[in-house]
């Protein structure tokens, strides 16, 4: 998506890169704390915020005025919401394969 919808040269792909592997890596660990869908378990509150905190961090960073000594640049809005629509997808991609991992029998998932 970055390199064919977006035609990212190394800077932005590098920015679209870190930002979306954060986000992915954040849900992630929303998503398989629980056998139910993420949304219908309370994760801890300590959970949320630092959750909140460090997505919006890495939303920002590039965008701050450091961005560029870190390797980062200030993508378009389009960039972005386009790694918010990714992320979105990793999640119902993640709960359909938890929800199909956990209708296996239990010896199948061994």
């Amino acid at each position: 998506v970055l390199i064919y919808g977006f035609n990212a040269n190394a800077l932005e792909f590098r920015t679209g890169w870190f930002v979306e592997s954060l986000f992915t890596e954040l849900v992630i660990a929303l998503v398989v704390r629980t056998r139910r869908r993420s949304w219908q378990s309370r994760p801890a509150p300590v959970l949320v915020w630092t959750t909140i905190g460090v997505a919006a961090l890495a939303f920002a960073l590039p965008y701050v005025p450091l961005s560029s000594e870190l390797g980062f640049m200030s993508p378009p809005a389009s960039l972005m919401l386009a790694v918010v629509g990714i992320t979105a997808a990793y999640v119902v991609a993640s709960e359909l394969m938890k929800a199909w991992f956990y209708r296996l029998p239990a010896r199948a998932r061994r």
